[in-house]
């Protein structure tokens, strides 16, 4: 089953959501305007609208107000893309150049400044405190995931217990808080809106860990990018804390990035094969399939609907996705 096909009824009110992102992302400036739309070719899940839409028909469905929470959150995550690109000098995102390819880094940086500060004049849209404070606390946490991000490169001595951190902020709040803002835009009464928020943050853990996953396990062309890009690029991921138990693949690990010579890709394809011959992969599913099971169980405490439906449908299969 296609991820798509689970919520292809709502596909009408995405096709909104798309059009209106379209629209906000319209610069006056011919490059922020072409940057931007650049960005947008690229495509993607749009899976942050999908939360919001799902948990706003456990309340009082608005479209209106929630295109309005969904448009926001997705140009605020499509904001750290762009400048998790320059960060990380990368040239091809999804198959496609980066705008930090196309136009440079310092475009880059002001055209995700730009989408930021266009997702922040929509929400003013929706006066409600309290969409206005988890929105804000939610993007500060972010922030510290990114700078928490650069910190951590090529640290060997960081534990599991940040890189779980690490993550949650990355990933894991932004869909925590789609689903959260959604069923506070649509009235849901604060402990189902707390559950669903739940439901998020551990379905978020779960995806990004398998994201993860798949930097080892799938190819070049699925990725968009070459196989174990992230430990390329110094990021230390789940399979590489579970690989590193061995004692001496850790140290081979350690011993290739401390050279003042630059790794190459070749030299990262044999230890991505190391790590694949362990039981790293397995037991990073198993982490993952933990918080999966989380998800669900938060989402059997919400009343019965064709959205609750449809979230557990979601969950199964980000727990099974494999590519």
């Amino acid at each position: 089953m296609k991820l798509a096909k689970a919520y292809g009824y709502l596909r009408k009110d995405l096709e909104e959501i798309e059009s209106s992102i379209n629209q906000m992302i319209q610069a006056d400036h011919p490059v922020l305007r072409e940057a931007s739309t650049e960005l947008l070719k690229a495509g993607g899940k749009r899976i942050r609208p999908v939360f919001v839409l799902l948990s706003g028909q456990i309340g009082t469905y608005d479209l209106e107000r929630l295109k309005i929470v969904a448009v926001t959150l997705e140009l605020i995550h499509t904001a750290t893309l762009v400048h998790d690109d320059v960060i990380d000098d990368a040239e091809i995102r999804r198959g496609m150049p980066t705008v930090r390819q196309l136009y440079g880094n310092r475009v880059a940086m002001y055209t995700g400044d730009y989408i930021l500060a266009r997702a922040l004049e929509e929400i003013t849209l929706l006066r409600d405190p309290k969409i206005h404070r988890l929105l804000s606390k939610t993007i500060v946490e972010v922030c510290k995931g990114e700078i928490e991000q650069i910190k951590d490169k090529f640290d060997w001595n960081q534990d599991l217990r940040i890189y779980l951190r690490r993550i949650k902020r990355k990933t894991a709040l932004l869909i925590a808080t789609s689903c959260k803002l959604g069923a506070i835009a649509s009235g849901v009464n604060e402990k189902d809106a707390h559950r669903l928020y739940q439901y998020g943050y551990n379905i978020g853990m779960s995806y990004q860990i398998i994201d993860d996953i798949l930097d080892f396990t799938s190819s070049e062309k699925e990725l968009g990018k070459p196989a174990g890009n992230d430990l390329l690029q110094g990021n230390l991921t789940l399979p590489v804390f579970m690989a590193m138990k061995d004692e001496s693949l850790r140290n081979k690990i350690k011993n290739l990035f401390h050279t003042d010579q630059t790794v190459s890709e070749a030299e990262v394809k044999v230890i991505v094969q190391d790590i694949k011959n362990t039981s790293a992969i397995e037991d990073s599913y198993a982490i993952s399939e933990r918080y999966l099971n989380k998800a669900l169980q938060k989402l059997n405490e919400i009343p019965n609907s064709r959205s609750k439906n449809t979230l557990l449908e979601i969950g199964k299969y980000i727990g099974k996705r494999r590519s």
